[in-house]
Formats: C-alpha cells, sequence, structure tokens
C-alpha cells in the first residue's frame, strides 16, 4: 500500500503538478484548496504525510497547522513562496517539520517527503521486558514470571501473552483484563 500525501494549496496549478509528480513516484495522493477542506480531507483520507502552503483564503497553512496539530503529528512540510525567516520560524513553532519555498526542485522536495515519512515510520524498538503488575515476561529468554513464580509457557503462549501486553506501553502497575483473561486461559490451552 502506498503512502498518501496530502496537497493543501490554493493554486489549482500547483496541486495538479503535484499530484502528476507524485503519483508517477508511487504516492497516493489527495488534495484541498484550502486549510478549511484540508483538515476535512485529513480527517476521512488519513494521510501519512501533508504538503501546506501557507497564503490561502478561508484558512491559512498557519491556521491549518495550529488546528491540525492538535488531531495529528504526522509530518507536515510548508511548500510556500513566502521566503522571511519569521514565516518559517512561525510555521516550525507550529509544527512544520520542514519548509520549501517556491520555486522548489521536484527530485528535493521528493527526497525531503521520503525522509519526513522515514522519520515518522521507524518504529520503536521493543521493550526486553513486558511488565504487567506483578507479571513479567521477558523477550530474549522467552521466561515470564508472575510474582516470585515463574510460569511455564509454550511459545504460542508465550507469544500469545506479549501480544496481550503489548499495548500496555512496556508497563503497568495492575494488570490489565486482557492479562488476566490470557491468564485463566493458559490451563485451558494446556489441557489435552
Amino acid at each position: 500500500m502506498s503512502d498518501t500525501i496530502l496537497v493543501i494549496d490554493d493554486q489549482s496549478n500547483v496541486r495538479t503538478l503535484l499530484k502528476d509528480y507524485l503519483s508517477n513516484q508511487g504516492y497516493r495522493v489527495v488534495q484541498a484548496q484550502d486549510g478549511q477542506q484540508g483538515l476535512f480531507v485529513a480527517r476521512h483520507e488519513h494521510p501519512d504525510l501533508v504538503l501546506l502552503d501557507i497564503m490561502m483564503p478561508n484558512m491559512d497553512g498557519f491556521q491549518f497547522l495550529n488546528a491540525f496539530r492538535k488531531e495529528s503529528d504526522i509530518p507536515v512540510i510548508v511548500v510556500t513562496a513566502r521566503d522571511e525567516e519569521t514565516d518559517t520560524v512561525l510555521g516550525l513553532e507550529l509544527g512544520a517539520d520542514d519548509f520549501v519555498v517556491k520555486p522548489f526542485r521536484m527530485r528535493e522536495l521528493v527526497a525531503r517527503i521520503r525522509a519526513n515519512l522515514r522519520r515518522q515510520g521507524q518504529p520503536a524498538e521493543p521493550a526486553e521486558f513486558l511488565r504487567n503488575g506483578a507479571l513479567v515476561l521477558d523477550r530474549r529468554t522467552h521466561k515470564v514470571t508472575a510474582g516470585d513464580k515463574n510460569v511455564e509457557l509454550t511459545p504460542l503462549e508465550f507469544d500469545l501473552l506479549a501480544v496481550l501486553c503489548e499495548p500496555l506501553g512496556g508497563y503497568s502497575p495492575a494488570p490489565n483484563w486482557w492479562t488476566i483473561l490470557a491468564i485463566a486461559a493458559l490451563p485451558a490451552l494446556k489441557a489435552p
């Protein structure tokens, strides 16, 4: 599945140019002509990256950034004709990830898109230990302890328990109901 890029620009020729070029590079491109429409499209299309103009009617790029950052942390690259330091600083402070000044070189823009998507898509390293109350799973050794007792699990049981514990972010002071359910089901799984 290809990454989706939302292009927000009030100039239809810029939107068309970007859509054609980026589509040929393998991206899915959706468009909006101002910040208001951009928010609507972003909420429904869930893009992986936004290319954003600053000077637009109804809702400009700065207003879009201010509203959008309350909802999403996907990369936003500002593509604008405004070359003032104050615009760059304001855009970055409002949450833009990168700035490209018009006229821009397409290959450089694509390289910036790829770099931002790469940074966004880097998976976090899984924690070596998953903790949930007194339950501790060691991913390296596949050992499980509950308090001071070792819990013998098959590899499948360990993997199942690890998946159920994963959304906890590595530690929770008290077991959640998924973990309790999994522990309760283990004897049934081991029964002949």
